[in-house]
């Protein structure tokens, strides 16, 4: 049995082949009706069937999404108090305090849906890394442990009773939203 996503992809694909030749067809079309309206006859329609813009579906696609908000912006300081949401296009370092103790919290990749980070304090240490589309990470540390996945994203995580919770998801844009939840 083939995978799902990957005949949905190749679905996308060929709708996007047939279009484009519907497109050049249509354009053939219109110039064989330009050349034949005699002496006179508007070539306007020719050009604009001939235009890059007509015969390219993908000139045509929405603009990407506007840069990704947060709460707090994009001011690591606002991390400070152990609760934050903020949105990060560059490695950045943070601290914060864990239930047992310091920790430093670095984010180590941010790109075009990837992003990466470490958590260290004192002798531990945590670290994530996923690329993807709507993908994520998430560390919950309570009194002498830490948990750790990654994979979609989901919901923002809430607060746990005598627990931190650290959330980092990859955004399209390059934009990653980290977010730091203390009880």
């Amino acid at each position: 049995m083939s995978n799902p996503t990957t005949v949905r992809h190749t679905r996308q694909v060929t709708g996007r082949v047939a279009q484009g030749a519907l497109t050049a067809l249509a354009a053939l079309a219109a110039l064989a009706m330009a050349g034949c309206g005699g002496p006179g006859g508007s070539t306007r329609s020719a050009e604009l069937a001939a235009s890059p813009a007509a015969q390219d579906p993908s000139s045509t696609a929405p603009a990407p999404s506007p840069a990704v908000t947060a709460a707090d912006g994009s001011d690591p300081e606002a991390c400070s108090d152990g609760n934050c949401e903020i949105a990060v296009s560059a490695p950045v370092t943070i601290h914060f305090k864990i239930p047992d103790g310091p920790a430093t919290l670095s984010l180590t990749k941010v790109g075009k849906n990837e992003v990466g980070y470490k958590v260290t304090s004192g002798d531990s240490r945590t670290s994530g890394e996923v690329s993807g589309d709507g993908r994520g990470c998430v560390t919950v540390f309570t009194r002498n442990s830490s948990n750790s996945s990654c994979g979609l994203a989901g919901k923002p995580p809430g607060r746990k009773k005598g627990a931190v919770v650290v959330q980092v998801v990859a955004g399209a844009d390059g934009t990653a939203i980290l977010r730091l939840i203390s009880a």
